[in-house]
C-alpha cells in the first residue's frame, strides 16, 4: 500500500468511483500569487515567517488518553517524511504565507486507524461537495489526486472572514510588499548608477551626425576607458564645455523604512527583537501570548477533533501543544517561580530542574507542600507536631 492509497478512506474511494459531479462548496476562493516579490519571496517577510514557525516548532505536544500509537505519531514522527519539529514548522509556514493550512491523515488498512499526518498547502486542496457529502479534494507533489471526508481533515486558518473554510488572501499586505520591492530595486539601481561616469559634452563646432558619433566614440575611447588610469580628461578647443552629470537615486529615508518594517511586523505579530534574537523576558512573553499561544490552541483543537471521536473527547482525550513561558526568563524569575510552585505542591523537583536544563534525578517526581499553613478559622488551635519517621527520641 502506497502513501496515496493510505490517504483515502473507504468512503472517499467509493465516492470517487461513482464519478459524481464535484461541485465547489464555497463561492469564495482566495487567490494566492507566487509572483516574484510574493509574501515568502521578500527578505523581511520571510524572516518574520521563519521566526514565527521556529518558535511554534518548539511547542511540546502531548496526548491525553490511552493511545500510544497516536502519542508516538504526534510527539515524534507525524509521517514518514517529517519529524515533529519539521511537521509543525511546515504547518506554521503554510499558515503564515497562505492563511490556510490543511492536515491530511493517512490510514491503516482498516481505514480508521491514523498512521500519518501530512501538512498540505491550501493551493493543493479544495473543499467540494459530492452528493450530500463534503470532501476535501487534494493534489500531491507527484501529480496524483485524492479525496477525503471533510470531518477527517484538519484545517487551520487566520484572517478568516469571507469563507467558512479558508482564510482571506494577503491583499492588504500588497502595498507594503510593493514598497519593499521598489526599495530593493532602487538601492540596486543606485549602486549601478554610482559606478557610471556620465558627461554632458558641448561641441563648439557644427558637425554632421556621423561626425558627432565618431567624435563621441573617440572621446570615450581616449578618456573613459580603463587605459585612462590617471582619471584626468583633456580636451581641445572643439569642446565648448565638458560637464559631469551626477546621478542621485532616491532612497527611502530611515523614518519611511521603519514605517514599512512596522507594517510587516504588525501583520505577522513580530518585532525586530524577535527577528534578531535579542528579545527580553517581557518581549518573549508578549510574543508567546500574542502569536504562538493562539497557534498552539488552534492546532490542539484541530488534531483533537481529527484523532478522537466526540465520546473520547468528552472523556478527556485530546492532543495538547504547550510551551514554556519561562524558557527565556531570567535566572532570578525562574528561581522565584520554582520556589513558589515547589512549596505549593504544583511542581516536582525534576520539573524544576528541567527549567534549568538539568537532568532528572531518582525519586524527583514527588510533590511537596509546606505544612505550617492553617485554615483561618483554626488559627487558635495548636499545631500538631508529628515525629519524623525513624526518630525514636520523638
Amino acid at each position: 500500500m502506497g502513501i496515496l492509497d493510505s490517504l483515502f478512506s473507504k468512503k472517499a474511494k467509493d465516492a470517487a468511483k461513482v464519478g459524481q459531479y464535484w461541485q465547489m462548496l464555497s463561492a469564495y476562493t482566495p487567490v494566492f500569487t507566487s509572483r516574484f516579490g510574493g509574501v515568502y519571496e521578500m527578505e523581511l517577510t520571510r524572516a518574520a515567517i521563519h521566526a514565527f514557525a521556529t518558535a511554534c516548532a518548539k511547542l511540546t505536544p502531548s496526548v491525553k488518553g490511552d493511545n500510544k500509537r497516536l502519542e508516538t505519531l504526534v510527539c515524534h514522527r507525524p509521517n514518514i517524511l517529517m519529524d515533529a519539529y519539521k511537521f509543525i514548522y511546515r504547518l506554521a509556514t503554510i499558515l503564515q504565507v497562505e492563511n490556510t493550512a490543511f492536515i491530511i491523515p493517512a490510514f491503516a488498512l482498516d481505514g480508521q486507524t491514523i498512521i500519518g499526518l501530512y501538512p498540505l498547502s491550501s493551493l493543493m486542496a479544495e473543499v467540494v461537495r459530492v452528493g450530500n457529502g463534503i470532501y476535501v479534494r487534494f493534489s500531491l507533489s507527484n501529480g496524483e489526486r485524492g479525496a477525503i471526508e471533510y470531518e477527517r481533515v484538519g484545517i487551520l486558518t487566520k484572517h478568516q472572514l469571507k469563507s467558512d473554510f479558508y482564510g482571506d488572501a494577503n491583499n492588504p499586505l500588497e502595498p507594503t510588499l510593493g514598497l519593499l520591492d521598489a526599495q530593493r530595486q532602487g538601492m540596486k539601481e543606485g549602486i549601478k548608477n554610482s559606478a557610471n561616469i556620465r558627461l554632458l559634452v558641448n561641441l563648439s563646432a557644427n558637425l554632421s551626425p556621423d561626425d558627432i558619433k565618431k567624435e563621441r566614440d573617440r572621446f570615450i575611447k581616449e578618456n573613459l576607458s580603463v587605459s585612462n588610469n590617471g582619471g584626468v580628461i583633456f580636451g581641445d578647443n572643439k569642446y565648448g564645455e565638458v560637464k559631469q552629470i551626477i546621478s542621485r537615486p532616491y532612497l527611502i529615508d530611515a523614518a519611511q523604512q521603519k514605517l514599512i518594517e512596522d507594517n510587516v511586523f504588525n501583520y505577522f505579530g513580530v518585532n525586530s527583537d524577535i527577528l534578531q534574537n535579542k528579545f527580553t523576558e517581557d518581549v518573549w512573553s508578549a510574543f508567546y501570548e500574542g502569536a504562538i499561544e493562539p497557534f498552539a490552541l488552534q492546532l490542539s483543537l484541530v488534531l483533537t477533533n481529527m484523532c478522537f471521536a466526540p465520546r473520547e473527547v468528552a472523556d478527556g482525550s485530546g492532543v495538547v501543544y504547550s510551551g514554556s513561558r519561562l524558557q527565556y526568563a531570567t535566572n532570578k524569575s525562574t528561581v522565584e517561580f520554582i520556589t513558589q510552585m515547589f512549596d505549593r505542591g504544583m511542581l516536582t523537583e525534576n520539573e524544576g530542574r528541567g527549567l534549568f536544563g538539568l537532568p532528572e534525578i531518582d525519586n524527583g517526581n514527588k510533590f511537596y507542600i509546606r505544612r505550617e499553613y492553617a485554615e483561618i478559622s483554626k488559627l487558635d488551635e495548636p499545631v500538631e507536631k508529628k515525629p519524623l519517621e525513624g526518630n525514636d527520641d520523638a
